[in-house]
């Protein structure tokens, strides 16, 4: 018995749709564990992630809180949001706009004692930053190299 044609395109719809919806779930459950959640110290205080889930941290770097470590290359800080502080500690080289008082963003987990591991570092500006190679050019030379480049 020969299917008709109208079954047979109803069929592979519902075939593909199959497949696309069990594609997604495949996505989905693959990256479960590559999701990097975002926390500031209040949240992270109130309910620390499990020791081993990666996560993001983000806060300002509390003024007289960095310190470098006898090594030189592992350095410790705070990062407050005004209501929290968590203790930080980074092994690598730190960005240049990395500095007390500024905003971070501390990609790593929980340690078991409270202090969060770093393994990835990103300094936050504000919106008047300026790099260090156009601070001493008139406003107007800064608009033309900016021009130039778009």
């Amino acid at each position: 018995m020969a299917v008709k044609a109208k079954h047979q395109r109803l069929v592979l719809l519902v075939l593909a749709l199959v497949v696309l919806i069990g594609a997604g779930l495949l996505a989905a459950w693959a990256l479960r564990n590559q999701a990097s959640y975002f926390y500031v110290p209040n949240e992270i205080v109130a309910s620390p992630p499990a020791p081993d889930r990666a996560v993001r941290l983000g806060g300002m770097v509390e003024k007289g809180s960095l310190k470098t470590e006898g090594d030189g290359v592992t350095i410790a800080f705070v990062v407050e949001d005004g209501k929290a502080r968590v203790p930080v500690t980074f092994k690598g080289i730190v960005p240049s706009l990395f500095v007390e008082g500024s905003g971070v963003v501390a990609e790593g987990r929980m340690g078991k004692d409270g202090t969060f591991i770093a393994d990835n570092l990103l300094a936050k500006h504000d919106e008047n930053y300026v790099p260090r190679e156009m601070q001493e050019m008139t406003a107007a030379q800064a608009d033309k190299i900016v021009a130039e480049t778009q």
